[in-house]
């Protein structure tokens, strides 16, 4: 074994899951560098934390390896220490306390400061939104709430992240002017539900008033919203998104399922009628806005007619952007006390037969491009290609525009305006113009 360096300690920070775990680094990177650590991002350190995902089977299982992989490392000397957080060490610690005993220490998502303790950090309780970002500089998520008071049967975030939370207004509004002060340009905020945003503080859906505060922040060219649920769903965030230019005519809506019978087992509160009249609501207030959703195949008791039932919905409704995943039985949902009865090569060829038809839906909404011109933003170079977002397109999920480094410059991290001159089913190619 090896001897312990003199060298100063290095923590790493390694995220994995979703894009609220993103942020949830960022702050503690952001606290343990006001500490005076040297703290780095998925780099080589002695000191490692693991913000771990407990959201479903994949998740789990990727969360899993990497902690097997450090406590591996610390015990042939290659690392010091290993810290584990976030919604796997909220969700199973007991268990990962037994089975994995040689991680130094196992924190919740609530536990920051007692982490940063174990670091040898303080939290800084002035320290309001200031964190070391992760993403490209022109773009940031904005956590808007913590937890979630929804039912939905088959998710475990309640689980893990707790009730739902809001931050004022005034405190994001603070975030966001020091995020566009180090050149953050576009806003991606996110919750497990935007829809519930200020019922708690405000005992009102406040989202609009957040928004109005937010566009006047100068530097910040986009706002961007992920994450809104369905049911009561606050419309004056429409027609603010008409007039408001710096509101992104997208909106990212996880609708799971349509049949009646699965929505109702699901608990989402919402019928196949009322969610698809909602989404004709949002396209006449907001002509030509995008629309993400997620769909869930293989849900307990999910029949072939249910399928279908779901199956020509999307291909009726034409969704700009769409993902689909298949069920993952979690315990401790109410979901878990039903049987898990669709075999999982069914799922997948069900979530297939559903990406098979987008794909076909994405390539002719593409094909319409060809010849437009759009604002878009460029994220960075990746081979031969810059690469930049329209308005109607998130980082890591959507499509891309392509620019053809060998031909043009454009600088990463700016906005361009371009010219769609080809496209595939998820990207376009573009020059500026």
């Amino acid at each position: 074994m090896r001897t312990k360096s003199l060298k100063k300690n290095k923590i790493n920070v390694i995220t994995l899951g979703c894009s609220k775990n993103t942020y949830d680094s960022e702050v503690l990177m952001g606290q343990l560098r006001a500490s005076g650590k040297d703290v780095v991002h998925e780099e080589e350190g002695n000191i490692v934390v693991i913000n771990t995902c407990g959201f479903i089977d994949n998740a789990k299982a990727e969360s899993v390896n990497t902690i097997l992989e450090y406590a591996d490392k610390k015990s042939r000397g290659i690392v010091d220490k290993v810290f584990v957080t976030g919604c796997l060490s909220e969700r199973y610690r007991p268990d990962l306390e037994k089975e994995i005993p040689d991680v130094d220490q196992y924190f919740g998502t609530t536990e920051l400061p007692q982490l940063l303790k174990a670091l040898g950090a303080d939290y800084k309780h002035e320290l309001l939104g200031e964190r070391i970002t992760t993403t490209p500089k022109n773009y940031a998520y904005l956590k808007i709430a913590e937890g979630c008071d929804r039912p939905c049967s088959f998710c475990a975030i309640p689980l893990m992240r707790g009730k739902h939370v809001s931050q004022s207004i005034e405190k994001l509004v603070r975030e966001t002017e020091g995020l566009a002060k180090n050149g953050v340009k576009e806003l991606i905020l996110i919750a497990q539900d935007l829809t519930y945003y200020g019922l708690d503080l405000y005992k009102k859906r406040n989202l609009a008033e957040l928004l109005e505060n937010l566009a006047k922040v100068e530097g910040i060219e986009w706002i961007r919203l992920h994450y809104a649920f369905p049911t009561g769903f606050p419309m004056d965030v429409l027609e603010l998104m008409k007039r408001e230019p710096k509101i992104c005519n997208y909106i990212d809506i996880p609708l799971q399922h349509i049949s009646d019978n699965i929505l109702k087992s699901m608990k989402r509160g919402t019928t196949k009628e009322k969610t698809t009249k909602l989404l004709k609501e949002f396209r006449a207030a907001v002509p030509g806005m995008t629309i993400r959703t997620t769909l869930i195949v293989g849900y307990p008791g999910e029949t072939q007619e249910d399928f279908e039932i779901m199956r020509d919905w999307v291909q009726e409704m034409k969704f700009e952007r769409l993902g689909c995943f298949t069920y993952s039985h979690e315990e401790n949902t109410s979901a878990f006390a039903l049987v898990d009865d669709v075999p999982e090569e069914v799922k997948k060829a069900r979530a297939q037969e559903i990406m098979d038809l987008q794909s076909q839906i994405s390539w002719d909404l593409n094909q319409e491009k060809i010849g437009q011109t759009f604002k878009c933003i460029i994220d960075r170079k990746e081979g031969q290609y810059f690469v930049g977002r329209t308005e109607f397109d998130s980082p890591d999920v959507d499509n891309e525009v392509l620019i053809d480094a060998a031909k043009f410059y454009v600088k990463t991290g700016d906005f361009v305006m371009v010219k769609i001159t080809d496209a595939t089913e998820y990207d376009l190619y573009a020059e500026p113009v």
